[in-house]
């Protein structure tokens, strides 16, 4: 008898469980949502224009153009100097959180940041960008301690490419 109530137990405690499901696409849909909504307000309240990546969320601004005509490819190495910032749900910029100062380390372009994946090519060498990332093409629902930062953090970074090799 005994074993009877316990499976039934165990099978009623694991039912239970079954029915807690989150629907992760309508999750991250509002997220995006959130986030365009936060980035879009920020560009427009400074006056800034509203480019974006193709069919992506990343937003961004040239600063400084550069020169040269570049191909870059996921294999590309980019060499940077950056500040990064969180844009904060009251849309104003939090402090920076990573900057190169004096070095400029250089990077693969497959294995960066995939809102850096994005932007990064509408950037010259020599040039300066601004890029808006929203959260799923920084950091997305991690979040990431070392740096203070929350899960679903806007970020902002001014990159400057100094060069880019093949």
């Amino acid at each position: 008898m005994n074993r009877i109530l316990l499976f039934l137990l165990l099978l009623s405690a694991c039912l239970s469980a079954c029915t807690k499901s989150t629907n992760v696409k309508a999750v991250v849909a509002a997220q995006a949502v959130k986030d365009k909504a936060l980035i879009v307000n920020y560009l427009s309240s400074h006056g800034l224009p509203q480019q974006h990546v193709d069919t992506s969320d990343v937003y961004y601004v040239i600063d400084t153009v550069g020169a040269g005509n570049d191909l870059y490819t996921s294999s590309t190495s980019v060499t940077l100097g950056y500040t990064a910032r969180q844009l904060t749900a009251n849309e104003t910029l939090g402090p920076v959180f990573a900057q190169t100062d004096k070095f400029h380390p250089s990077y693969v372009l497959g294995a960066v940041l995939r809102g850096w994946q994005l932007g990064i090519p509408q950037c010259k060498k020599g040039g300066t960008i601004t890029l808006f990332l929203p959260s799923r093409y920084a950091y997305g629902p991690f979040p990431q301690p070392g740096y203070n930062l929350p899960a679903n953090a806007v970020l902002v970074f001014v990159i400057t490419v100094y060069n880019i090799t093949n």
